[in-house]
C-alpha cells in the first residue's frame, strides 16, 4: 500500500475541509447580521444560515476524522481496522480514505448503532 497517496490525499481534503468549514460558518454568520428585520426576511436568513451551519457542521464531523487518520499515518497504523487490526481493503480506503473500519466491522458499527460512514 502506497501510504504516501493517502498521507497527500488526507492532508488535501483536511485543508479543503477545513476552508469549506470555515467559508459555511462565516455565511451562516453573515445571513444573520444581513438579515432584514421584518419576520418573513428574518425567518428566510435563519433558515439559510441554519443550511450553512449544518454544513460546517457536518465538513468538520469529517474534518475531525480525516485529521485522526492522518494520526494514524504518523502512528503507522493506518490501513488497519480499528477492532482487530486487519488490513482495510484498498478499494474502501480509496473511496474513504478516513476510514478505521474495515467493510465488515463499518457496516456493524452502522446497523448497530445507526451511524453512517461519512461521504463527500
Amino acid at each position: 500500500m502506497n501510504i504516501q497517496h493517502y498521507k497527500d490525499r488526507l492532508s488535501g481534503l483536511e485543508k479543503e475541509l477545513s476552508a469549506r468549514t470555515a467559508r459555511a460558518v462565516s455565511e451562516g454568520r453573515q445571513q444573520v447580521r444581513d438579515a432584514a428585520r421584518d419576520a418573513g426576511d428574518a425567518s428566510i436568513a435563519d433558515e439559510a444560515a441554519s443550511d450553512a451551519f449544518s454544513e460546517a457542521d457536518r465538513d468538520s464531523f469529517v474534518l475531525q476524522q480525516v485529521i485522526d487518520a492522518l494520526l494514524r499515518v504518523d502512528n503507522g497504523t493506518f490501513g488497519r481496522c480499528s477492532v482487530d487490526g486487519e488490513p482495510i481493503e484498498e478499494k474502501r480506503l480509496e473511496a474513504v480514505p478516513w476510514t478505521s473500519y474495515c467493510r465488515r466491522h463499518a457496516d456493524a458499527l452502522e446497523i448497530s448503532v445507526g451511524v453512517k460512514t461519512p461521504t463527500l
